[in-house]
């Protein structure tokens, strides 16, 4: 064969060092890091932000509606909850911390209705007490005492 023919047959590869094998591993390499950082960017969570500023908020309305008095286990348990969810939040435990806050706030949620519904039955008593007072006070005004009001007519009295 002649040095032609062999030159025609055999493509010429690059010599190493040459700027084109550079570039190509350079991409490659561009390419890995890029994978890297789009998988490592998925698999962290968001921080919980908004869970966490839900939960406080619930938490506090259920310990102004008086949750304490008529809740106490559910908004201790809430105050817990939220705690460690602050606690994971703060160590980057982001998935940790976003399912804490979210039972916090289910837990400040149920201390706030229990409060509302506790509110409620007292009032219901109080409205039943003052129903019975009322009753009490008509049926001893009701009750004859020999007197037999005014505008009516009855024995000793003069008739028109």
């Amino acid at each position: 064969m002649s040095e032609a023919a062999m030159f025609i047959e055999r493509p010429e590869q690059p010599e190493r060092g040459s700027g084109a094998s550079r570039a190509r591993v350079l991409a490659l390499i561009a390419l890995a890091m890029l994978t890297a950082a789009t998988v490592g960017g998925c698999a962290s969570e968001p921080k919980p932000t908004a869970e966490l500023v839900r939960a406080s908020t619930l938490v506090s309305e259920a310990e102004k509606s008086e949750a304490q008095h008529f809740a106490a286990a559910d908004l201790q348990r809430a105050r817990d909850e939220l705690s460690n969810a602050q606690t994971a939040e703060s160590a980057g435990k982001n998935d940790s911390a976003r399912r804490y806050a979210e039972r916090a706030a289910a837990d400040a949620d149920l201390a706030s209705a229990r409060a509302a519904s506790g509110k409620a039955q007292q009032s219901a008593e109080q409205v039943r007490h003052s129903l019975d007072t009322l009753r009490e006070q008509i049926h001893q005004n009701a009750a004859p005492t020999g007197n037999p009001g005014p505008g009516t007519s009855g024995p000793g009295q003069d008739q028109p």
